[in-house]
């Protein structure tokens, strides 16, 4: 069923089609949600005007563990078809996490100054938050380490299947251990957000996934397009 998928020429079709769809999709959602956000949400009553920060931060760090985990399935799938694309696909959702991740920590800084009186704890989801941060630069790092593209794919998908443990530790860390950092946003019981701030943080949110997988794909096509002299195959593009 993946099979045609894996095919480079055609994945790289994909992605050119794919890329403006998603960028424009996730700029339009994204500026929706912060206009909600900024000028039609609520003010909260125990954080007042700081609270709005959170509109970049929660759909921040949720994507720089989301895109880490996809990083970690094309792992597996390299590990065990040595896909091309999969090969690609882990390379290129590194440094977009990586920047996911410093978003939320900046962010997360910003709001924590005027919250707590200072920019940083060490607590366990900010820690843990900022481990995961030098887990991507490492990956990124060792990704450049050797010119045999083969192994320094394999030598990644190690890499990125070692350093998956820390994701549950950032996402439970404020259930195991004592943080000043506030719970989920969202949970299955629901959520006790007033609608205007949930519907924005839902915009938001999706504005995040979406310009983040049309990153995602631009800089996976520039990849295949460097390696397709190694792949013996030429690009057409339509």
């Amino acid at each position: 069923m993946f099979n045609p998928w894996a095919s480079p020429p055609r994945f790289y079709g994909f992605t050119r089609k794919a890329c403006p769809v998603l960028l424009g999709l996730g700029g339009t959602l994204l500026l929706f949600g912060l206009y909600l956000g900024l000028f039609r949400a609520p003010v909260d009553a125990q954080q007042g005007e700081v609270y709005r920060v959170l509109y970049v931060h929660v759909p921040a760090a949720w994507m720089s563990m989301f895109l880490y985990l996809v990083a970690c399935a094309y792992a597996v799938l390299h590990w065990v078809y040595r896909g091309s694309v999969s090969a690609v696909m882990m390379r290129a959702l590194l440094p977009t996490g990586a920047w996911m991740t410093a978003l939320a920590l900046i962010t997360g800084a910003l709001w924590g100054k005027p919250t707590w009186g200072t920019y940083w704890v060490w607590d366990a989801r900010m820690t843990s938050e900022l481990l995961l941060l030098f887990i991507y630069l490492g990956l990124m790092a060792l990704s450049q380490l050797t010119l045999d593209a083969s192994k320094s794919d394999r030598v990644l998908a190690i890499g990125l299947l070692v350093g998956v443990v820390n994701i549950p530790l950032i996402y439970f860390s404020v259930v195991y251990w004592n943080t000043l950092h506030q719970g989920y946003s969202l949970s299955s019981s629901g959520s006790r957000m007033h609608a205007d701030m949930l519907e924005a943080l839902m915009a938001c949110s999706l504005g995040f996934w979406a310009l983040c997988a049309g990153i995602v794909l631009v800089r996976a096509g520039r990849l295949i397009q460097m390696r397709k002299a190694a792949w013996h195959w030429s690009v057409e593009v339509a």
